[in-house]
């Protein structure tokens, strides 16, 4: 029903679910090292709206040499001066490659812009030369999704929250993170502007909601794999040589090297 909330996902289901999507995503990581395919996903969304955790389930089973998280960290001064999307470009793919922005070059479009870390020339010019820059990736032939998680302000309170007293968890906040929360309207209308400019036919957004962590990742994941015509790569035939006779090698001593204490026989 409209407006209803959905209920929360059991934990059986979604990890039964989980397991097939990240079954399919191995076969479309196949798909694209054997078609020679470039993929681009970009993953962008407030602060604590689910980004990092999907992009973990994405990659979980991918092999790191073909699918590859790029995850910037804040420009350097030499950086700073160049071309605004000089430092994203190095980190492209090439044939048969795949790379998940964890962040992006949206970064100008959002807490730049808010906390006022460009000026507001360097936006209108962000603005204007994003979607000719993604133009320009989708006609070179990089294959480009674009993923907005969205989270409400609740949700994100109280996963901050959760955070500050998790120190499993407490890393991922930061003073950044915080006073967001008091840019909460600021980063809304940021987001509104931002999506009128870039949402363009060749590299549309797509919106995630991501009240409910488990949905968000079935639901971003199922359709990335719908949106793309991957499929199942015939691997080729492998079997197990006979290992070889022993032909004398003996292990050196235990006592003349070092061994990892054994811990675990302590619990």
């Amino acid at each position: 029903m409209a407006g209803k909330k959905a209920a929360k996902l059991p934990r059986t289901m979604y990890e039964t679910e989980l397991l097939r999507l990240q079954t399919e995503l191995v076969k479309l990581q196949e798909w694209v090292r054997a078609e020679g395919t470039r993929l681009v996903i970009v993953f962008e969304g407030r602060d604590a709206a689910g980004k990092g955790g999907t992009i973990k389930r994405v990659s979980e089973h991918l092999n790191p040499r073909v699918a590859r998280i790029a995850a910037l960290p804040k420009p350097t001064d030499r950086q700073r001066t160049q071309w605004y999307f000089q430092r994203y470009v190095e980190h492209l793919p090439a044939a048969g490659e795949i790379v998940l922005f964890d962040r992006s070059w949206y970064n100008r479009a959002g807490v730049e812009r808010v906390m006022g870390f460009c000026s507001k020339e360097e936006y209108q010019l962000f603005l204007r030369q994003c979607p000719i820059f993604e133009r320009m990736l989708v006609e070179d032939g990089i294959v480009l999704r674009k993923y907005w998680f969205s989270v409400s302000d609740a949700v994100q309170q109280d996963r901050f929250r959760r955070r500050l007293e998790d120190p499993l968890r407490r890393w991922k906040l930061s003073p950044m993170d915080l006073e967001s929360i008091t840019h909460w309207e600021a980063y809304s209308r940021a987001k509104d502007e931002m999506l009128v400019h870039t949402d363009i036919s060749e590299a549309p957004w797509y919106i995630v909601e991501s009240d409910d962590k488990r949905r968000a990742r079935l639901n971003m994941i199922d359709h990335l794999l719908g949106s793309l015509p991957y499929h199942e790569v015939t691997p080729p035939v492998l079997e197990l040589p006979p290992r070889p006779p022993s032909t004398g090698y003996e292990r050196p001593p235990r006592d003349l090297q070092t061994y990892v204490p054994d811990h675990a026989a302590s619990l």
